[in-house]
């Protein structure tokens, strides 16, 4: 299953747009999704008790629900065109060279029945990297991903595949406490800054995990 990688395959950009462009869309739409779901949570209080007033409530939560899940799909969209291949060249500066990035990897091994889906795989003959990315990461989507590594692990020893697999969760929002928690399972963190973002790498008490 390990392949040397000699050229540096990078995923092609949508022409007309930029990495730049579309992160700071998808921020400011994260933004106002986050602004929608406080007015609706507001609104919902306030109106606790008041029948006449439930359908409505209902409806303005469906619409937000039916936002938030677009937007979700837009994001799905950035990391194929946008950010994998701005993740190789981040990495690259922490001294991690990925030849090749790979959006939605999908494994499907019947035989073993092993299966999953990575956004962003980045490769090298040595290591890779099995991206996640959500709009808001919790918990939860951090723990499935710990699962979906030790799961790309048993499929590499299969093949005889002995590079370190390593983990990274990315967020368009992310709680202080999620990042905590991504940290102590030894994941890297991706989130937003300016018009870019950052990888921060578990430290202090906490280090980078390989499986």
């Amino acid at each position: 299953m390990s392949i040397a990688v000699r050229k540096r395959k990078k995923i092609p950009y949508e022409r007309g747009l930029t990495f730049e462009k579309v992160w700071a869309m998808s921020q400011e739409t994260g933004r106002k999704l986050q602004e929608t779901g406080r007015l609706v949570k507001e609104l919902t209080e306030s109106q606790k008790g008041l029948a006449e007033s439930q359908q409505e409530t209902k409806r303005q939560i469906q619409e937000y629900n039916k936002r938030f899940g677009d937007f979700t799909r837009r994001f799905g969209e950035i990391v194929e065109y946008m950010v994998a291949p701005n993740l190789q060249d981040k990495f690259d500066e922490m001294g991690l060279e990925f030849n090749e990035a790979s959006p939605h990897k999908k494994i499907n091994d019947k035989t073993h029945n092993i299966h999953f889906e990575v956004d962003v795989l980045l490769e090298n003959m040595h290591e890779a990297m099995l991206v996640e990315t959500k709009t808001k990461p919790t918990i939860e989507d951090i723990n499935d991903h710990v699962k979906r590594i030790e799961k790309m692990r048993k499929y590499a020893d299969l093949w005889g595949d002995k590079r370190k697999f390593m983990g990274a969760i990315a967020g368009v929002v992310m709680d202080d406490d999620i990042k905590e928690y991504a940290f102590q399972t030894g994941l890297y963190v991706v989130v937003p800054s300016g018009e870019t973002f950052n990888i921060f790498t578990p430290e202090g008490k906490y280090a980078p995990r390989e499986w």
